[in-house]
């Protein structure tokens, strides 16, 4: 995990080298050039080192999982690279400060006691320094690491070895592991036994410890004598293309003596050959256990040919990408266990050597709560139940057990197994998702994630990098799908369009990411009484408070190596805990506290120069002090539901600012003209051109002219809209070729909302107000051609309906909702 953390080092050390920073250096300290020249190549040296460490960790990291010494030196490389982070903040924050009037002027105005945050060379010895720490740890690493793991080091099979030897120990569970498999089973023979001629993909999907190898090999050992030849290969992600090659030659060939006797020296082209030549008129069947992606198998579909015989693949995989390469209509998708399949699998497992595998009565009630915290994962049950075979049957033991699960899932050795399957999901992810799937584990168990949020909070903690054209959050949102895929996140819901809105982590597979959070130092969790890691002894970067109580206050005193806070705890006064963190964690970069009764923030916060995401949602704030305009990197401003009608006129100089939620719903159905507001920015709206959510604007003479600057939104809510603003609203919807999402809302029944187009891409609308005269049906709005509108809602007052329901409803949903309103809204009138 300490490559994801070097990686964020290298991206920020990479910001400190780019074409801003470095103008911005040499424009503020023109008068010391040699000293920036020498340390701006300090930094790039150690950007460079620093990038092979994280090569060198991707090739070492889980072949030394066991080696302490590995471990240790691990340790110091992290501590080494989250101190180099310490400092390139401070520089970044140095070179990034206005010196209008000089920097003499800017010493005298600007702080009272000289000290790393201001002294350039104060900054330069400390990358120097660090710069030759750096050297000693890779001598370190000679004498120490290298001699104590150098078996892993030339050892490039490692990876395939192991997921072979998992593989193999799937393969040899018995016929009674098999529970709730009895449709899958059948499916999956009469595929393998049909009598389709076409050489048929048959994929096996889903999370690890599920049990698609067992199933796979209960049927494959049944089957596999109906095929002329058969092969089982196990599949990782670091496999070789010729080893699997020489394994399948090896396992088809029928009479071991007809094996070429060349087949360890032949290179790839001539193994192919062999392969293709031996399968051509034959039926085979091949298993290809444990495929990470595509590319795995069409690496190999080129032998596997397609000969009419009567052929069948078997792919087993965790990946959603692979099961797409399977034949139309063969795909077994595996769900965990039903409450009763897992308690059923569980005694079988338990209680072996009792009549019936029945479970004591006295041991019932804690027996079912054990096997529900393995949430239906095959692998969970059976490892648990023998976990409490070998144990004494009382409901002492049992209840010990219980309490300690979470302990003995990281830490027993007979679950080794359990957690090696699991942990190679982590292992064999990208090092851009490890962060993403680590900083999911931080949240409570069973706690719901909203997609939106959370695309958010990665974005604001640096995980996302750009791709191409895209946004970070759609980057960020293809990361999420790529963690679903994976089945390392589980889907709760999808919205109308099948965007996923909110998603879960499973039970198991957290508890072990929890354990990567704290030997990773990557984030720590507060829970009160329940909090066993000092926050002073713990260099973790990020803390998520789940449950506070007044020691949390004491624990974040002195943190200053925190980079975000998340509270989740709404339940306790939190009036001093604001002003706490702005004096005392200045690197902070996210500071969630949304429904924290927070009444006032502190002009401190200005401070934060880091701060990239401020979230202070359904909190009590009414005005935000004018410091906020320091805030230069502040990508998102959540003030939803507070009671902050007005930002401050230096709004305008967060131009990163990208997200911006400031709305007071009253009313979520918006079944009157007053259910809700936004908030008034009287000056600088025009300047905030990266904002892509701006939710709610209460509109203004002096902010509707500038609506037509903020060219990249995508959401867009603005209230209190006269008939007269119109025209130059339309104006400015009009340059909003990314806006998907649209709410105009009038400022009183009697205004008429005078729009006579929708930006193209326009996919959610809903207005509130008088459209024009005539029918809904006849309104321009709607004679636009190509409009892609998803969802349409319409509140249009209607005069001619009593005042108890003063208003008329038009709401649609789905692809031709744009149709739907042009045919079906006849006869409401505007």
């Amino acid at each position: 995990m300490a490559e994801a953390v070097i990686l964020l080092a290298v991206a920020k050390i990479g910001i400190a080298l780019g074409n801003e920073a470095m103008s911005n250096a040499s424009s503020q300290f023109s008068n010391f050039v040699t000293q920036l020249t020498e340390l701006q190549g300090s930094m790039s040296r150690i950007r460079r080192e620093l990038r092979l460490i994280h090569e060198y960790l991707l090739r070492m990291d889980i072949r030394n999982r066991n080696n302490q010494t590995y471990e240790i030196w691990v340790e110091e490389v992290r501590m080494f690279v989250h101190g180099i982070e310490d400092i390139v903040d401070e520089y970044l924050h140095l070179v990034s400060q206005k010196h209008d009037t000089g920097w003499p002027t800017y010493l005298k105005r600007g702080f009272k006691r000289p000290n790393v945050f201001f002294s350039l060379n104060r900054i330069a010895s400390l990358v120097k320094e660090a710069e030759v720490n750096l050297v000693h740890l890779f001598q370190s690493k000679d004498r120490w690491v290298s001699a104590v793991g150098s078996e892993y080091i030339s050892d490039s099979s490692y990876v395939v070895e192991r997921s072979q030897h998992l593989a193999s120990t799937s393969r040899s569970l018995d016929e009674e592991d098999l529970v709730e498999v009895h449709e899958n089973r059948e499916k999956l023979q009469q595929w393998l036994a049909g009598d389709e001629l076409e050489r048929s993909v048959i994929v096996l999907h889903g999370m690890g410890g599920l049990g698609k190898t067992t199933l796979a090999a209960n049927v494959y050992t049944k089957l596999r004598e109906k095929f002329d030849c058969h092969s089982w290969v196990s599949i990782s992600q670091t496999y070789s293309r010729e080893d699997v090659l020489r394994s399948l030659i090896k396992e088809l060939f029928n009479d071991k003596a007809s094996v070429p006797p060349n087949i360890e020296t032949m290179d790839i082209t001539s193994l192919e050959e062999t392969l293709k030549n031996f399968l051509e008129q034959r039926k085979y069947l091949i298993m290809l256990d444990d495929v990470w992606t595509p590319e795995a198998f069409h690496d190999l579909s080129g032998v596997l040919i397609r000969n009419k015989k009567g052929s069948r693949v078997v792919i087993t995989t965790r990946d959603g990408n692979v099961a797409k390469i399977a034949s139309h209509g063969y795909v077994l998708t595996l769900k965990p266990l039903s409450k009763d399949g897992s308690w059923e699998l569980f005694r079988k497992m338990a209680f072996t050597s009792y009549t019936n595998y029945e479970c004591p009565t006295e041991l019932t009630e804690l027996a079912n709560e054990l096997v529900s915290k393995c949430k239906g994962i095959p692998l969970a049950v059976v490892s648990v139940g023998r976990l409490l075979f070998v144990r004494d049957k009382t409901r002492e033991e049992l209840k010990r057990i219980n309490d300690q699960l979470n302990w003995e899932l990281v830490n027993n050795p007979s679950l080794e197994h359990l957690r090696n399957i699991l942990y190679l999901s982590y292992v064999y992810l990208p090092t851009y998702l490890k962060s993403c799937f680590l900083y999911c584990s931080l949240f409570p168990e069973d706690y719901l994630l909203k997609r939106k949020r959370m695309i958010r909070l990665w974005v604001a903690e640096g995980f996302v990098k750009r791709r191409g054209e895209s946004t970070m959050e759609e980057v960020a949102e293809g990361y999420l799908e790529e963690l679903v895929h994976r089945n390392l996140l589980q889907v709760d819901k999808r919205n109308s369009s099948g965007r996923m809105k909110s998603f879960r982590m499973h039970d198991i597979v957290r508890e072990l990411a929890v354990d990567l959070c704290q030997r990773e130092c990557f984030g720590v969790v507060y829970q009160e009484d329940k909090y066993g890691v000092s926050l002073d002894e713990n260099d973790a970067r990020r803390l998520v408070i789940h449950k506070m109580n007044n020691g949390i206050y004491q624990s974040v005193t002195g943190v200053h190596h925190l980079r975000s806070i998340i509270a989740l705890d709404i339940g306790i006064p939190s009036s001093t805990l604001l002003p706490l963190i702005a004096e005392k964690s200045r690197y902070m970069s996210v500071l969630e506290l949304s429904g924290l009764p927070i009444e006032k923030v502190p002009d401190a916060i200005g401070d934060l120069f880091n701060l990239r995401y401020l979230g202070l949602r359904g909190s009590k704030v009414k005005f935000l002090p004018k410091s906020i305009e320091k805030l230069s990197n502040l990508l998102t401003l959540d003030l939803s539901g507070s009671y902050v009608k007005e930002l401050p006129r230096g709004i305008g100089k967060l131009k990163k600012l990208r997200q911006l939620f400031a709305d007071k719903v009253s009313d979520r159905f918006r079944r009157d003209f007053h259910c809700g507001t936004g908030v008034r920015i009287t000056k600088g709206l025009q300047n905030l051109t990266n904002l892509q959510t701006l939710l709610s604007l209460e509109v203004q003479y002096e902010s509707f002219r500038q609506l037509g600057e903020l060219m990249q939104l995508r959401s867009l809510e603005i209230w209190n809209v006269k008939g007269t603003y119109c025209e130059h609203i339309c104006d400015s919807l009009a340059e909003m070729r990314y806006l998907s999402y649209l709410h105009v809302n009038a400022s009183d029944n009697g205004e008429v909302l005078r729009l006579n187009g929708l930006p193209p891409n326009l996919k959610r609308l809903s207005l509130t107000g008088r459209l024009a005269e005539g029918t809904l049906e006849e309104s321009p709005l709607f004679q636009t051609e190509g409009q892609n509108l998803y969802s349409v809602y319409i509140l249009v007052p209607d005069d001619t309906r009593p005042l108890s329901i003063p208003f008329s409803v038009v709401k649609f949903d789905g692809p031709n909702a744009h149709q739907s309103v042009q045919r079906e809204a006849d006869g409401i009138s505007c």
